[in-house]
């Protein structure tokens, strides 16, 4: 099958997966036949998507016809053979129970036609197993969509014992067609990738407190601040529901052994129907108390926290890959996906150190006993080869491999810097800005670039500002901040030196840092649905990278101070107004318009670019200065083989071609 053949997809369950699942597919086009047991049940679900989509709706992510048009394609059902007789692929939603699923893949069975490619959403149960209750284990395979799945860009689409390639291809075809992320998980094992990374390391951080290493206001600290992930990890058991994260580490407890023993408080708190946010009390009283207020104090930090929790993370990272699983960028890629990590858990283990981490683990297994600390076979290669990642890789012309950032040439003379953090809304980690000042160099040094296009991946933000969590980790030192702030406005301001036209290509989003970043650039386009604004006194804090300086040029003092002072949020239409964005376009036309806006201006003439960004950036400074500059400038380039060629091009009505000479 191909993925044009395909034209009507089942989802099979309308609660928050299914009605999810449902959505995305209509808006990516295909009718869509949602099911549920009762009609209040999908009636509900159905309901959720026309809230939903009226969101997106007024949020301007999509237009109202194509809206309505998403609602149309939907229909919910009760009646399973209705469902499943005329459906290409069948998406099943159902509970996480295996008699529950085995039910229903039986009656699929008999009621779908022969081509119908069959996938589970289950986030741990066998797919090998699954697939058996068909007629068809070979065209059935996991597609493990993450919630909510309209924002989730992850689809982990996973292979059982007996799917052929075809089924995950056209899958894998159909998840990017939904407009997703998919990663193969090439072996049917616990977990899958994301759940076998994240559920051992809320497992081990509630071992931690009941042996007494450390509490839970240390471990969330640690966890959170020290080495920089999105949440606590007591914090992400409540978020995601302990019972979840249970349910899911019991299973791999019974398939994979007792290295998936439950910590004791983990089985205290699910019989207690204790399971976070959800019940009002978890780790953390939601009622009575404060909820999950982790505290950024470095004295919380606790290093033998950090290098266990890593060590962990380390040990399963490398079951996956030495087991062929995934491998280690398709596994980072999962996590930062699925988790909302500012980087993979490979990557956070190569930077700590490997041969560490399995020292960690070693002795922790010497002094406990515990099999979780049983290192696998693979760690050992690992450590060998000097981590998951060759520490000299790059592309085959020598150029930098870039983890946050990408790199591309999207039209003539055009070079393309694209902060790819879209599940950090491109917020601006300290790696972002050192990969930014390499790519700088990148471009700057290529005689085939003439103007710099700044974008942002995904349509939801350009850059939503700093990634706190990550410049957080290692704690709040006033020292620290003040380098990161130096560093930063340094390395933005290299967008205003740079002797080329660089042109923001706004989407979304644009807040605090990011906005300071797209004040470097020449030029700022963008479209009707993003928002503008720096929210620092929101947070106690003052706009660090430049915002206080380089923001007044382009609009004013005046101006200038409205948007910092009151921290609210802008739209393009008036900034327009205020001059700081030069030219708003509607979504659907945006991308085009702003590589042809950045291939204008590549066309100019490069020297006399050269010598008005050197005037104009001077002539802030030092108004007799600034003129220095332009008069010298003048009287380099009237000579040029540019101005001749201007010249010509003038008088024969041509389009005149500059070199730079």
């Amino acid at each position: 099958m191909e993925l044009e053949e395909i034209n009507t997809v089942a989802v099979l369950g309308a609660g928050n997966m299914g009605h999810g699942i449902a959505e995305v597919a209509a808006l990516a086009g295909y009718d869509v036949k949602m099911r549920d047991i009762k009609d209040e049940f999908v009636q509900g679900g159905y309901d959720k998507i026309e809230w939903s989509l009226g969101k997106l709706a007024d949020s301007e992510q999509i237009g109202e016809d194509e809206a309505d048009a998403a609602l149309d394609r939907v229909t919910p059902l009760v009646d399973l053979e209705e469902t499943v007789s005329d459906a290409d692929v069948v998406i099943e939603a159902v509970p996480e129970r295996m008699d529950v699923k085995e039910d229903t893949w039986t009656d699929v069975e008999a009621y779908a036609p022969d081509h119908t490619v069959f996938t589970t959403n289950t986030s741990s149960l066998s797919i090998t197993d699954l697939s058996e209750f068909t007629d068809r284990p070979e065209r059935f395979c996991g597609m493990h969509f993450f919630n909510p799945p309209i924002r989730m860009d992850l689809v982990e689409v996973i292979s059982g014992e007996h799917t052929d390639t075809e089924t995950l291809d056209i899958v894998e075809d159909l998840a990017e067609d939904f407009g997703k992320t998919p990663v193969r998980v090439r072996k049917d094992v616990p977990g899958f990738i994301v759940n076998r990374v994240l559920v051992p390391l809320m497992n081990e951080a509630a071992w931690l407190v009941d042996e007494g290493v450390a509490t839970i206001e240390e471990v969330d600290a640690t966890t959170k601040f020290d080495i920089g992930l999105p949440m606590g990890s007591f914090e992400l058991s409540d978020y995601v529901g302990i019972d979840v994260g249970y349910h899911v580490l019991d299973y791999m407890h019974e398939v994979a052994g007792d290295r998936y023993e439950p910590a004791p408080m983990m089985v205290e708190k699910v019989e207690n129907e204790e399971f976070g946010q959800k019940s009002g009390k978890g780790f953390y009283d939601y009622e009575d108390g404060d909820g999950a207020d982790v505290s950024m104090d470095d004295d919380l930090f606790n290093e033998t926290v950090k290098e266990r929790l890593l060590a962990a993370l380390a040990n399963e990272v490398a079951y996956l890959v030495g087991d062929d699983v995934a491998s280690p960028e398709e596994i980072d890629t999962a996590v930062k996906l699925g988790g909302r990590w500012p980087k993979g858990p490979a990557k956070f283990c190569d930077e700590y150190g490997v041969a560490a981490l399995a020292d960690a683990l070693d002795a922790a297994y010497e002094e406990s006993g515990h099999p979780r600390y049983e290192a696998f076979d693979y760690l050992e290669t690992v450590v060998e080869e000097g981590g998951f990642y060759d520490q000299d890789e790059g592309d085959e012309d020598g150029a930098p491999d870039f983890d946050t950032l990408e790199v591309s040439y999207p039209g003539d003379m055009v070079g393309q810097i694209e902060l790819s953090r879209p599940q950090q809304m491109n917020s601006i980690s300290l790696e972002l800005i050192e990969e930014l000042d390499a790519a700088i160099d990148l471009m700057d040094e290529d005689e085939d670039v003439r103007a710099i296009l700044l974008t942002g991946a995904g349509s939801k933000a350009f850059s939503a500002g700093a990634d706190f969590m990550s410049i957080a980790g290692g704690g709040a030192d006033p020292f620290n901040a003040v380098e990161l702030s130096k560093y930063g406005q340094e390395t933005f301001g290299r967008l205003e030196e740079v002797e080329m036209p660089v042109v923001a290509a706004i989407d979304g989003y644009c807040l605090g840092g990011g906005m300071e970043l797209a004040t470097c650039a020449d030029v700022r386009v963008a479209t009707t649905r993003s928002e503008f604004g720096q929210p620092e006194f929101n947070l106690g804090l003052i706009p660090g990278w430049g915002g206080t300086q380089r923001l007044q040029r382009i609009v004013g003092m005046g101006r200038a101070k409205e948007i910092i002072l009151t921290a609210e949020r802008f739209e393009a239409e008036t900034m327009a107004d205020y001059g700081f964005v030069n030219e708003v376009y509607e979504p659907d036309e945006f991308a085009d318009a702003a590589v042809e806006y950045a291939e204008k201006l590549a066309g100019g003439p490069p020297l006399a670019q050269r010598f008005t960004k050197r005037a104009m950036l001077k002539g802030w400074d030092n108004h007799e200065a600034g003129l220095e500059v332009e008069s010298m400038g003048f009287g380099h380039v009237v000579a040029s083989e540019d101005v001749h060629e201007g010249i010509n091009a003038f008088f024969g009505d041509d389009d005149p071609e500059f070199e730079g000479k």
